[in-house]
């Protein structure tokens, strides 16, 4: 986790940059910011055409903002994962906020604290985020470019908002279309690595219930509600979702539905006892315990003698491994949210952790694809090797100097 000290350091430098090439007027003359993100950049010079970078908060939308959080689809999905939102964001001391595709907060939900200073700006229902609206921002960038998003301090184009760090990710219709964004903010010294995969799972649990209940006919019209798949997310953060909806586990739990779903076969009791605790002295009794638990969870869907899955629970750590199986390195790359279950110290895990970094990390040497280093160099800093990958790959590529400070970050670390 970045020190608050080197958090500092970065916003000091983006606010250098924005000064020089925002305020004064570089970026409107056509001049580059090498020390941004070319995503970001180019916003900036977009959003200088409608955006004020002085306007203290967003503008409005015109009309009634609780009728559109009322008819939008994604109400009832959001709503599934509402407590969970609400767990993170109290804890945490994030607010956290939904959109349509337009970039209109539908809903909010926070820390008391964080919700009065989102207020102030207008992160409210309501309130217009769109990048013709507030200029750069995560929520803007991941609307534009379907992706997920994080936007640092100075990054923002609206001076009012340098004091904040936001994350944001599209939320997808069963049709692949993009019907708003999940977004969880906060204040720039609370920026968190964990936050970016933890907002994943719960946009994933909001498409598979938007999947489950537009489940229609053959021509695939019509609104049907559906009882929901399983779906664990186990890199980076944890969580077990059916049809959208959290279902609460304890970490141990969690470690044995990952291993089922890594191992795709049934395990004896032994094998799972030994993959859990190695070589602890830990009866029967204890291992059927957690088992007999996870059972009632899956609501029977776990054999009783041989351990076994007798549903289908998707995987992201399954889905990254089943993307490198095929040579599909960059999709290996949008599923992978970080290591597996990284709290975890029991030896199976421990073993499938070190198989997937390993089987990604060389399927990005291999690559020929500089965005597959550069991508990977975000999620892992500290690997030198990779980011002189990204260099040689880059040729003359302008984002050579990012790589560069990547580089130099490395080796002082290392």
């Amino acid at each position: 986790m970045p020190s608050r000290e080197s958090l500092r350091r970065r916003r000091t430098e983006l606010q250098a940059v924005w000064t020089r090439y925002v305020q004064g007027g570089a970026v409107r003359a056509g001049g580059g910011a090498a020390e941004l993100r070319d995503d970001v950049a180019e916003s900036w010079r977009r959003s200088l055409a409608t955006v004020d970078p002085g306007q203290v908060s967003a503008p409005s939308v015109d009309g009634d903002a609780e009728r559109r959080w009322r008819e939008s689809p994604l109400r009832e999905p959001v709503l599934a994962v509402a407590d969970e939102l609400r767990t993170i964001t109290d804890d945490a001391g994030f607010v956290a906020a939904v959109t349509d595709e337009s970039g209109t907060i539908l809903w909010t939900c926070g820390e008391r604290e964080m919700r009065r200073r989102a207020g102030a700006v207008n992160f409210a229902p309501g309130g217009r985020w769109g990048e013709e609206a507030m200029g750069t921002n995560a929520l803007s960038l991941a609307l534009r470019n379907d992706t997920a998003s994080t936007v640092f301090s100075a990054e923002h184009l609206v001076h009012a908002l340098h004091g904040w760090v936001c994350y944001c990710t599209p939320l997808h219709g069963p049709d692949g279309s993009v019907l708003g964004v999940l977004d969880l903010s906060s204040t720039w010294d609370r920026s968190h690595p964990l936050a970016m995969p933890a907002l994943r799972t719960l946009a994933g649990a909001v498409e598979t219930r938007l999947a489950e209940r537009y489940r229609g006919g053959p021509d695939g019209s019509g609104l049907v509600e559906g009882h929901g798949g399983w779906h664990l997310s186990c890199l980076g953060g944890t969580g077990l979702a059916r049809g959208g909806a959290p279902v609460r586990l304890r970490p141990r739990q969690i470690e044995i539905l990952t291993l089922l779903a890594l191992e795709g076969r049934a395990l004896t009791p032994e094998f799972l006892r030994t993959a859990l605790y190695g070589d602890r002295r830990v009866t029967s009794a204890t291992l059927k315990a957690e088992v007999s638990h996870l059972r009632r969870a899956l609501r029977g869907a776990l054999s009783v003698r041989r351990y076994e899955l007798t549903e289908p629970v998707g995987c992201d750590a399954s889905d990254v491994l089943a993307a490198l199986r095929a040579g599909r390195t960059g999709e290996a790359l949008r599923s992978y949210g970080g290591p597996l279950l990284p709290d975890s110290e029991a030896p199976g895990i421990v073993v499938w952790r070190d198989h997937i970094e390993v089987a990604l990390r060389e399927a990005v040497l291999s690559s020929a694809d500089p965005q597959h280093a550069l991508h990977y160099g975000e999620l892992h800093p500290e690997d030198l090797e990779v980011h002189e990958h990204a260099l040689v790959l880059l040729g003359g590529d302008p984002r050579r100097g990012l790589v560069l400070a990547r580089i130099n970050q490395a080796a002082l670390e290392g």
